[in-house]
């Protein structure tokens, strides 16, 4: 199971081990600050988005077409702007590092 690293908007970096499920549901697991996940990870809110680091964009992977039309409505939402529950950890995504987008 991959190694996550969430850095929230006042910089503080918590790194999880053994990270398992969606990268929202280990967020909200060890209550991570800024992912609130109020729609419980169906993809219906922006309330765990994340920027994720240029490195990790492309193993990642691209928004899907109902992220990013969420997304698109957000303001300060970019390239690297991803919802996490859209996310699913995988061992390629050992070391994955992301950006809490503050709310």
């Amino acid at each position: 199971m991959p190694k996550v690293t969430f850095i929230t908007p006042d910089g503080e970096k918590t790194t999880i081990d053994n990270a398992d499920g969606t990268l929202m549901e280990v967020a909200t697991d060890y209550g991570i600050t800024g992912i609130d996940a109020i729609c419980g990870g169906v993809c219906s809110c922006a309330t765990c988005h994340v920027r994720v680091t240029d490195e990790w964009k492309e193993k990642v992977g691209p928004q899907n077409d109902t992220e990013k039309d969420i997304l698109d409505l957000e303001d300060g939402a970019d390239d690297n702007s991803r919802l996490s529950c859209q996310i699913e950890l995988t061992d390629e995504l050992d070391g994955l590092v992301v950006e809490v987008v503050e709310l």
